[in-house]
């Protein structure tokens, strides 16, 4: 079974695009009220067992408050994994809706981003940094062509970081298999591999068995699907869904949350799957995950929820910052 890891994408900005993200921001969106509360739920996270922290320049402070939070805790490298990726530029200036024409975040897969950003993390995080990654990679950047990046990445990984790749969209098993094919130096590059998975969209999990296979280190993100796999959605389309995974999650007792996110970690070639709680409270039903037995019947139960992939991307493009 998969272990529970924490991801900082709701947590380290005043805007994200989790259902009710403003909500469990409670609308305070001071840099010190975020900081704040993001120490909260690391504290959390961490007296629940939570050891993999996962971050990105483009999570708006997020480095910066786990790099606070190591530092105020004293933990030490060997007692903790953080994973940060590179790509995205954060762009919403502290804001939760931007002018128009102004993107929250912009995808840049050159070489100088790389190293400008690669410094950046290296410089709050050090030697807490395990694993850094591309953030988001397609066929459409062009990253996984990019020699020059994938020589730097290369150089990086002979350092002892493990590099790794996040994929995201319809595209999600083409993106790993052209990954897998990759070598620097006679080498495979890549050593990790994260992923959308979840009960609405499966179609990646051929590519990140072979992943699997292959040695790769399989993390598991979106587990619930923005907040879509929990009782928070409200789409009259996912009325029925809901009212079935409330039913299992009562048999269980649990929460629909904790059914989503047991079913990632119960895949036999996942090894982190990410919580994307924004609240202590989400982290308590979250790990609730931990302890519900999976079996053969809520397997067969849960697998009738899937999405044809370009439903579930479209759906999921349509979730408004807030």
């Amino acid at each position: 079974m998969a272990q529970l890891g924490l991801g900082m994408a709701s947590l380290g900005r005043p805007g994200y695009i989790n259902l009710g993200h403003g909500q469990d921001l409670k609308h305070d969106y001071s840099i010190e009220s975020v900081r704040r509360n993001a120490f909260k739920v690391l504290n959390k996270a961490w007296q629940s067992g939570i050891r993999h922290f996962d971050v990105a320049r483009s999570y708006g402070r997020a480095e910066e408050f786990v790099s606070q939070w190591i530092s105020d805790k004293s933990i030490t490298p060997h007692d903790i994994t953080v994973s940060s990726k590179w790509g995205y530029t954060y762009t919403a200036a502290w804001k939760v809706q931007t002018p128009e024409g102004v993107a929250h975040e912009v995808k840049r897969h050159e070489l100088p981003v790389l190293q400008r950003q690669y410094a950046t993390s290296l410089r709050h995080l050090g030697d807490h940094l395990k694993i850094y990654q591309i953030h988001s990679a397609t066929s459409e950047s062009g990253v996984l062509k990019n020699q020059a990046v994938l020589e730097f990445l290369g150089r990086i990984r002979q350092t002892g970081m493990l590099i790794g790749l996040s994929v995201s969209g319809p595209t999600q098993s083409e993106t790993i298999e052209e990954a897998l094919t990759l070598e620097v130096n006679g080498e495979r590059l890549f050593q990790s591999i994260q992923a959308t998975w979840n009960l609405l969209e499966r179609s990646a999990e051929p590519a990140l068995q072979k992943a699997h296979d292959h040695g790769l280190k399989v993390i598991i993100k979106e587990s619930v699907a923005n907040g879509r796999l929990t009782s928070r959605n409200q789409c009259p389309n996912f009325h029925s869904k809901k009212q079935q995974l409330r039913q299992l999650a009562r048999n269980h007792q649990s929460t629909i949350d904790a059914i989503s996110i047991a079913a990632a970690m119960n895949r036999p070639w996942a090894d982190v799957v990410l919580s994307g709680a924004t609240t202590t409270a989400q982290v308590e039903s979250n790990i609730m995950a931990n302890t519900l037995q999976w079996d053969e019947k809520l397997e067969c139960q849960t697998s009738k929820f899937v999405e044809a992939p370009t439903d579930y991307w479209h759906s999921r493009a349509q979730l408004t910052w807030n």
